[in-house]
């Protein structure tokens, strides 16, 4: 019976020792996140808060509501790398870093087109399906999905963030 005993915590520590940490590194660099969408006002363009397919982008310029673009309202308002788009997928609310990873990884940042269901990298070509909730990459260019960041549903206003 000691013998087993002794064979276990051999057999467990080396399972311990084998164990290799398998954390993924985006190719987008994580800078800072902070989007405050208030889902209970005004008109977005592409984004009705119940309708799955519906998105907003947030951009160096801010987002489009009520046909002018809302910028920055604080100094903790950030934009990510390349952008930020919400999408309400079958998942639910979702939200992306709009930097396309392939282009990323080579050394430049083109934010990548939202336009329906797709998020498009003007530069590279490569296609990122939004409406699976994932942002996979679907020519095969880029090996990765886009950056996907924290979405924070509370009282009817999304907060996005970097995921921890």
């Amino acid at each position: 019976m000691r013998r087993f005993g002794l064979i276990g915590l051999l057999t467990i520590c080396l399972f311990l020792c084998s164990c290799e940490e398998t954390h993924f590194q985006s190719s987008v660099p994580a800078y800072p996140v902070r989007v405050s969408i208030d889902t209970k006002i005004g008109q977005f363009v592409h984004f009705q808060p119940t309708a799955q397919n519906s998105y907003v982008v947030v951009n160096k310029d801010g987002y489009f509501l009520n046909n002018k673009y809302v910028l920055p309202t604080s100094v903790t308002d950030a934009w990510g790398y390349g952008g930020v788009v919400v999408f309400v997928s079958m998942n639910g609310y979702v939200a992306f870093d709009l930097a396309c990873p392939y282009c990323a990884a080579h050394g430049s940042c083109e934010p990548c087109e939202v336009n329906s269901l797709f998020a498009e990298c003007p530069h590279c070509g490569e296609r990122y399906d939004l409406g699976s909730g994932y942002a996979i990459p679907q020519t095969g260019i880029s090996h990765e999905a886009l950056r996907e960041l924290m979405v924070i549903q509370s009282d009817g206003k999304l907060t996005i963030s970097q995921k921890q």
